[in-house]
């Protein structure tokens, strides 16, 4: 068998959806798949559904020729990496799910999980818009806003797996009630959907907030003031990311992301506005787009390997 010949069966599990691919060792997607999460079905269907695509995953690998070496697989919520148990998470219904071990035990194969925001980081500090630089924070801005501190190509994970909750930092503490239940966190003030909701709540109007971004390009009032409320709450809390952890390259993923300049422009100047004597680190969007998570499952499985 020669390295040519291996890949890593990996899956990339969210709330609605999942992505999952056969990737080689140098981040060379070879085949990519997409099949509904089915979360409403409970976590016992969802865990099913995850070990019965890797296996059928594995089983293409070796019909067409390759060799699956190890898998990977990536979770919202609380992950144990060290011991590869999903721990929490809100939108899959997990709860202390022994995924690694289940995934081991299904393939015959080594087996990891991971966080998909660490992991989405982990592939855009190796092979996307961070790589090359040593320091890097990715940060996801979808339904939530979470964040993944790499350093040298590794991921921290933190003491119990919660690293890089940055949509947690407290920016409007008179803002509105976030999800976790606290007010004026940085996700109920400025990710993609809190922007939808503060728009919609003040127009009357349901809205996304791809739709803000537009409106407030064309110089709508509303859809502007909205759009500038959610860039100084971002350029806040980058700004304390930043106080932390003193990195070269900022990576902005996630659906909001979507924007481009209309996001990092006003976001780069605001940034720069609210520094001082830290060093301004480059802003940047994601390269990978939304099989950041499956690719870095991948890197983990791969890193992981005995």
């Amino acid at each position: 068998m020669s390295s040519g010949d291996e890949v890593v069966v990996a899956l990339d599990v969210g709330g609605t959806g999942m992505k999952c691919a056969l990737v080689r060792p140098d981040g060379t997607t070879v085949h990519a798949e997409r099949h509904a999460t089915g979360a409403a079905r409970g976590p016992e269907a969802v865990v099913g559904t995850i070990l019965d695509i890797a296996q059928g995953l594995a089983g293409k690998a070796r019909a067409d020729g390759l060799t699956p070496v190890a898998c990977g697989i990536a979770v919202p919520g609380v992950v144990d990496e060290a011991r590869g148990v999903a721990v929490w998470s809100a939108n899959v219904g997990f709860r202390n799910v022994p995924l690694r071990e289940l995934a081991q035990a299904r393939l015959g194969l080594p087996a990891a999980l991971g966080h998909d925001v660490r992991l989405g980081g982990l592939a855009e500090s190796r092979l996307g818009a961070g790589r090359d630089v040593d320091h890097v924070l990715f940060v996801a801005i979808g339904t939530g806003i979470a964040a993944a501190h790499v350093i040298d190509g590794s991921a921290a994970t933190g003491a119990h797996g919660a690293a890089g909750e940055i949509g947690h930092i407290l920016v409007r503490p008179d803002g509105p009630r976030c999800g976790c239940g606290r007010p004026g966190c940085l996700e109920a003030v400025a990710s993609a959907s809190a922007i939808g909701r503060r728009y919609t709540e003040l127009s009357g109007a349901p809205t996304t907030a791809a739709e803000v971004a537009d409106r407030a390009a064309a110089g709508e009032p509303l859809a502007r003031r909205v759009w500038r409320e959610a860039v100084e709450a971002l350029a806040d809390g980058l700004a304390t990311a930043q106080a932390l952890f003193d990195v070269e390259t900022i990576v902005i993923g996630g659906g909001l992301a979507q924007a481009g300049p209309r996001l990092l422009d006003p976001l780069r100047a605001a940034l720069r506005e609210r520094l001082t004597f830290h060093r301004e680190p480059r802003l940047v969007a994601a390269a990978l787009g939304d099989e950041a998570g499956c690719l870095g499952a991948a890197l983990l499985a791969l890193d992981a390997r005995p």
